[in-house]
């Protein structure tokens, strides 16, 4: 069987995680939570980097950061997973859903504006496939009306536009280390902060609202409660599995590019369905692959069709407006053309560090022969 994702292992993970036990320092920012800190401001060049639990705490802390309150609106796309919209209606706030755009399944920019209303306090926009949305617009629509922009760049770590890292553009910024993503701890994450005046606040959030941060680094003589917070340090056990792969972080990355590429090489010319589209000014990190086919009904035939040739290949989000929470907690601006349409044909094809070239050449043989080709 070719599973759809094998969340990446390169060697020395185990050794990295006994020398934290070994340390006797397992819980957060510890040797290894640093290491990763220090890689992603490194590598970005963010101000501030902070290691989370998962994106969508990174998420729920950028929620607190932009005072999100009762009533206020969030504008964002309807496509794209719950901890987007959960991590501000967890604030009280009403999500404004936006259509997509059918090349980059990015959220469209051209309707933003039109859904701003005197509630609007930020916009969400989601690097889908770490292709990045169309920033230059975003940022300028967000400085007209004095609202916050936050990063849902959950798949785009090592993705830039117009040569700036994903998640460093907005007021903040959030990464994932899921399993499932280029680089993984099991469930992971970090916030980007932007600018200095919102980094003692971060802290203070990470930190069960307290400024204990400041306490270790000899600032304070004691530490106390200050704000709201929660606990959203990860282990430092995570982070050194973590650290073993941001130490070759180009090398996944190159291999993963390869795999992107021998997937495109076959299947883009091929005629019997859409690939991805990657704008000029994107550079994307091969997150993933995937297909758009003509409907549903022909989506469900090749998943089975894979299926029972040992290829698992999946689709992708259901649009939140669509669900129970999303009409309880949102609503729709404009009209839906695009995010329901084009999600019912897009068809993910297993990409992973380890996938052999040998298993993605079997993948297009297979969806050549399901057209009967």
């Amino acid at each position: 069987m070719i599973g759809f994702n094998v969340a990446p292992f390169i060697g020395p993970e185990l050794e990295y995680i006994k020398r934290a036990v070994d340390n006797h320092k397992i819980c957060g920012d510890g040797e290894f939570t640093r290491k990763c800190k220090q890689w992603i401001e490194k590598n970005t060049g963010t101000k501030e980097a902070l290691m989370t639990t998962s994106c969508t705490h990174a998420l729920e802390m950028a929620s607190l950061l932009c005072s999100i309150q009762p009533g206020d609106e969030v504008i964002m796309p309807s496509y794209t997973f719950v901890s987007t919209a959960d991590a501000f209606v967890m604030r009280g706030a009403k999500i404004v859903f936006v259509d997509i755009r059918p090349d980059t399944m990015n959220i469209d920019e051209t309707l933003i504006e039109a859904a701003i209303t005197d509630r609007t306090k930020a916009i969400v926009p989601v690097h889908y496939a770490g292709i990045s949305c169309e920033m230059d617009t975003i940022m300028e629509i967000a400085r007209r009306h004095n609202l916050y922009v936050v990063e849902d760049a959950a798949q785009g770590i090592m993705s830039t536009y117009k040569g700036k890292a994903l998640g460093t553009m907005g007021d903040f910024g959030c990464f994932s280390f899921h399993e499932t993503k280029n680089f993984s701890m099991g469930e992971g994450g970090a916030l980007l902060i932007r600018e200095q005046q919102f980094i003692e606040q971060a802290e203070i959030i990470r930190e069960k609202g307290t400024d204990r941060s400041r306490f270790y680094r000899g600032e304070v003589d004691k530490y106390s409660w200050c704000d709201l917070g929660s606990s959203y340090l990860p282990s430092d056990l995570n982070a050194a599995y973590l650290w073993a792969q941001l130490e070759v972080a180009e090398e996944i990355t190159s291999r993963r590019m390869e795999l992107w590429n021998q997937y495109d090489t076959g299947l883009r010319n091929f005629g019997k369905f859409q690939v991805p589209t990657v704008p000029e000014e994107c550079k994307h990190n091969a997150h993933m692959y995937y297909i758009k086919v003509s409907d549903l009904a022909e989506r469900t035939e090749l998943i089975q069709y894979l299926s029972e040739r040992d290829i698992k290949a999946v689709f992708h989000y259901v649009p939140l407006h669509s669900s129970p929470a999303g009409r309880r907690f949102g609503r729709f601006a404009g009209e839906d053309v695009f995010t329901t349409q084009e999600s019912e044909k897009l068809l993910r094809l297993p990409m992973y560090y380890s996938l052999e070239p040998e298993q993605v050449d079997y993948v297009i043989r297979q969806i050549k022969t399901f057209y009967g080709v």
